[in-house]
Formats: C-alpha cells, sequence, structure tokens
C-alpha cells in the first residue's frame, strides 16, 4: 500500500547535499499563474548533518533563493525530509520573470513579471528591479537541489 503525501503551507524541508552537510527549503505558496505549482524558499544556511536547528532558526535565516517546483517527487526521490511546519513563511510579494523565447537565443528582449497569483506584466527588456526577479519556470527537485548546492541551475538560460 502507497502512503499518500500530505504538505501543507509551512512545511520545512531537510534537503542533504553531497558534501555531508544539509540545507532547508520551506513551502510558502501556490502559485496560480504558475500551474498552481509549489513555491518555496530556500535558506542560505548549511548545517551539518547531524545539526538539528529549531523551526524558528530555520525560518528566521536568510533566504538564498525562491522557486517554483513540486514538492512530491523531491519526497518521493529522498531529496527532501519534511521535519516542520512555521506558520512564518516571510513576505510573499515575490518578483519572477519568464521569456517566450526559446533556448537559442542568449539575450532576451521579451521578458514578463509577474508575483505569486498576480497578473503578468509584459516589461520587454529587464531593467532595474526586475534584473532581480527570480526564474519562474516550474523547476524540477533535482534542480532545486543543485541551485542550493553550487548557487546556479544547471541550465543555460536566456539573459537580461
Amino acid at each position: 500500500m502507497t502512503t499518500r503525501i500530505v504538505t501543507k503551507i509551512g512545511d520545512i524541508f531537510e534537503v542533504p547535499l553531497d558534501d555531508g552537510s544539509k540545507k532547508f527549503i520551506q513551502y510558502v505558496a501556490n502559485d496560480q499563474t504558475q500551474l498552481n505549482s509549489s513555491v518555496i524558499r530556500a535558506f542560505k544556511t548549511k548545517y551539518t548533518l547531524d545539526a538539528q536547528p529549531a523551526v524558528d532558526e530555520i525560518t528566521k535565516d536568510f533566504v538564498d533563493f525562491y522557486a517554483h517546483t513540486v514538492l512530491k517527487p523531491g519526497i518521493i526521490r529522498k531529496m527532501w525530509k519534511k521535519i516542520g511546519n512555521s506558520r512564518d513563511v516571510g513576505g510573499l510579494a515575490i518578483l519572477f520573470r519568464g521569456t517566450n523565447d526559446d533556448s537559442k537565443v542568449k539575450v532576451s528582449k521579451n521578458w514578463h513579471v509577474w508575483e505569486i497569483d498576480g497578473p503578468s506584466r509584459r516589461v520587454g527588456e529587464l531593467v532595474g528591479d526586475y534584473q532581480r526577479a527570480e526564474i519562474g519556470d516550474v523547476m524540477p527537485a533535482d534542480q532545486i537541489v543543485h541551485r542550493m548546492r553550487t548557487g546556479k541551475y544547471s541550465f543555460v538560460y536566456p539573459s537580461y
């Protein structure tokens, strides 16, 4: 019999990394704008595998990045494990970006931006604050872990 996987906004997950350390992510929202995917925030601090920081210590950490993902595959593949829940999900005025250009375009001038559940706005070139917008594609679990390890995704995305 398979176990039903239930996740709730506020859930915190431990993510083991290759170097014998771990970091944490938190499920903070769903985004209807992007396939009703889960939005997570990944925290900066790296811990030893045996460390057991308190939930409030984790949620007070600096946020490294935000991303859209689907949580269930990461749980099934044991890429992350739920360790708790916190009502503190931080501010949700997170700006995401996307482009309709294909992967062959090196520099896009066809960007749109949005906040969670908000309307998408065409902005053309990314200038000013728009350059800090997170890539808004729904990322597979392995890309989330890769970015937590290396600071970037493993694929090439058009720049601005």
